[in-house]
């Protein structure tokens, strides 16, 4: 029995989210809640560095009196939240409850599993973050999203085949973004992007639908951004995990021991301009570390979903369906706990909601 089991830990798979994850219900739900003089160390050294940089601090935005798309989704602004929320959520979790065996992300959230895994200060991950948002947002490009399962959450054959159409129709201009759950992100050309959402079949109102704001992210179309974070962002400045990373490959970087080249041109090269498979990710992370829960850190509460589809993709204890899932959450600490909802946000910090 390891020592973390014998004093009832339970250990957790700790989950970063992506890019547009912070909107108008999470304002002010960073510098609202500080657990600690830590957190809030944290948050003043984040303020320091954004206000040297002469952009709006963390705390400005969090505490904005009005939510302004223009303002919080501008991408440097975005980013800044999504990391910062994120770092400060890990923080918050509790320790004599949870044992993290291991950290991975969506998209962005990557830098934000680096931050936590203590691949780099506040410092370089603040200004790191702040850059990156800034590169590719410049590129060219557009993504949306279209779903590829059904109200249950398992695998539709006819929409796999219908993306799959689009991809082949428009090589070499539309790519899989990122393989999301039961989700599919594409990316690519503005004009086959388009053409794409057009001849794709509407889902539930809303699919396809494009992320506004966002250019061809994980693609080719972020070559340019991806050489120039490379000479911004030496790999001296990366340091080994103090807890195991698994990106969006599926695969494991190791506490301690790295090849600090190795991880920054996976950072900034493969992870900008290739696809990201956080189904892959969160797989890899479940059957290798067998975590006892998976924490999903702030901002927002849309992860859960994604993480549920890719462990009944996975068919991960036999989930087949989301009436699996959902009766599997049906315990007093259930198995996935989101920190951007109250209730579980209080078990996984052992603060009241």
């Amino acid at each position: 029995m390891s020592a973390s089991a014998a004093v009832g830990k339970k250990t957790a798979l700790v989950v970063c989210p992506g890019r547009g994850t912070y909107n108008k219900a999470e304002l002010g739900s960073i510098t609202g809640s500080l657990d600690s003089d830590t957190i809030a160390a944290f948050i003043d050294q984040v303020d320091h560095v954004r206000a040297q940089l002469q952009r709006p601090t963390l705390t400005e935005l969090d505490q904005a009196p009005l939510f302004k798309s223009s303002l919080h989704q501008h991408p440097d602004n975005a980013a800044t939240l999504i990391y910062g929320a994120g770092v400060a959520d890990f923080m918050a979790i509790d320790r004599s409850q949870f044992e993290v065996v291991a950290i991975t992300g969506n998209s962005m959230g990557w830098y934000t599993a680096l931050a936590c895994a203590g691949c780099w200060d506040v410092d370089t991950g603040t200004r790191l973050v702040t850059n990156m948002a800034e590169l590719t947002a410049k590129g060219e490009g557009a993504q949306f999203i279209y779903p590829l399962t059904d109200a249950e959450w398992r695998p539709d054959a006819t929409r796999i085949a219908q993306v799959q159409e689009q991809l082949q129709l428009h090589h070499g201009q539309l790519f899989m973004s990122i393989n999301y759950g039961g989700y599919a992100v594409l990316a690519g050309t503005s004009e086959a992007c388009s053409a794409a959402m057009a001849a794709l079949p509407r889902v539930d109102e809303r699919f396809p639908m494009l992320l506004h704001g966002h250019a061809g992210f994980h693609t080719r179309l972020m070559q340019h951004a991806a050489l120039q974070a490379q000479q911004n962002w030496p790999a001296s400045l990366f340091r080994a995990p103090h807890i195991p990373l698994v990106d969006g490959r599926g695969h494991i970087w190791s506490r301690s021991v790295v090849d600090q080249q190795a991880l920054q041109r996976y950072t900034l090269d493969h992870q900008v301009t290739q696809t990201y498979d956080f189904t892959q990710a969160v797989t890899t992370a479940v059957k290798e570390f067998a975590p006892d829960h998976i924490i999903l850190l702030g901002p927002g509460s849309g992860l859960g979903g994604a993480v549920a589809q890719a462990m009944i993709a996975s068919g991960w204890h036999d989930l087949a369906s989301k009436s699996d899932f959902s009766a599997r959450q049906e315990q007093p600490l259930p198995y996935v706990l989101s920190m951007g909802m109250a209730e579980p946000r209080a078990l996984v910090t052992g603060r009241k909601a």
